[in-house]
């Protein structure tokens, strides 16, 4: 969501050196961006370890090191995109003169020296990211997700897909999210799999992780030839490079599935106990999200377990908007 700041920071400074410092699980989707100049790693669970371990010597020894690393580089500016303490402390850890933070808590607007509150509209996608980007004077004409995919991700993903699609066209399946009340229905998914592959020639191929694995084959087990399981065994990116050649995406409010609009594959978002967005900004991508009383409950459902806000979404309902977003020409006749 936060990936369109990168190219605005590039269009109004186009000579700037710009890094971004993330977790090490975050590095693949962003070090081939191309309008990034470095990718910084934090080394979180080591240094989480050795507070742990009470090693706070070697500890602070690793912190100072980082923060001359960090130091190092004369950055100018740094922007706390989460408004954590530790995003923060990160920041400032910099050196950087000019820290700016977005909606900054749990004290760590003290180690900012400018804080811009969270705004913007809810119901756009990335609103938050934007109304900073207009805050920092960034030009936000195009302000779109950009996610990076090395080459070597894109081979072993046409590797990947050839084995199990071989040359036909294929859609995308993203069921699996970590709170069961963002997950639709297992029959459904079947049933829309079926269908896509009857009335489009499209086979549903699923990802998610390895701890997806379970349901996946349940679903792949029902489907049949309709569904190609890949779930668990791709990489993040070899998982974007997925998506970027699909003809269609249909997923839950996962970031698998918000790669759509970032790629301008189709998508049909299902939405229930979060509603993240309902506006995409990109005309092949919907949102179906059925505003009950109840919704959004995030991470608190009160239908004890009946997820009323997911059921509640059909199959058919998710293929009419399939054919209002899909291209002309995919229906098989």
């Amino acid at each position: 969501m936060a990936s369109p700041l990168v190219g605005a920071l590039r269009r109004r400074y186009p000579q700037a050196h710009i890094a971004w410092l993330v977790q090490p699980e975050s590095r693949d989707l962003l070090v081939d961006h191309p309008q990034l100049d470095e990718v910084i790693v934090w080394p979180r669970a080591e240094w989480r370890q050795l507070l742990a371990e009470r090693h706070y010597l070697e500890l602070a020894r690793r912190v100072r090191a980082f923060r001359r690393e960090l130091r190092g580089r004369g950055f100018d500016l740094a922007i706390d995109l989460q408004g954590l303490m530790k995003s923060g402390l990160l920041a400032w850890l910099s050196g950087a003169p000019e820290r700016v933070g977005l909606g900054s808590r749990e004290g760590s607007r003290w180690l900012m020296t400018h804080v811009v509150e969270r705004g913007g509209r809810a119901e756009l996608i990335g609103s938050e990211y934007r109304f900073l980007a207009e805050a920092l004077e960034l030009p936000v004409a195009d302000f779109r997700m950009e996610v990076g995919i090395g080459a070597e991700a894109e081979r072993s993903a046409r590797v990947l897909l050839e084995a199990r699609v071989g040359q036909r066209s294929y859609a995308v399946g993203c069921p699996f999210t970590t709170r069961p009340q963002k997950h639709w229905v297992e029959q459904a998914w079947v049933d829309l799999a079926r269908e896509l592959h009857a009335h489009h020639g499209l086979p549903l191929v699923l990802l998610g992780g390895p701890g997806d694995r379970a349901a996946a084959q349940r679903i792949a087990a029902r489907a049949g030839e309709a569904v190609e399981d890949l779930v668990g065994r791709t990489s993040l990116t070899q998982a974007a490079a997925v998506i970027r050649g699909a003809r269609l995406l249909v997923g839950v409010d996962t970031g698998l599935t918000h790669m759509g609009p970032a790629f301008d594959v189709p998508t049909v978002a299902l939405f229930g106990s979060t509603c993240p967005y309902l506006e995409t900004g990109r005309e092949n991508t919907t949102v179906i999200y059925h505003d009950l009383p109840c919704a959004p409950c995030r991470r608190n459902p009160v239908c004890d377990g009946r997820f009323d806000c997911m059921t509640g979404i059909t199959p058919e309902e998710v293929l009419q908007r399939v054919a209002q977003v899909m291209p002309h020409g995919e229906e098989r006749t």
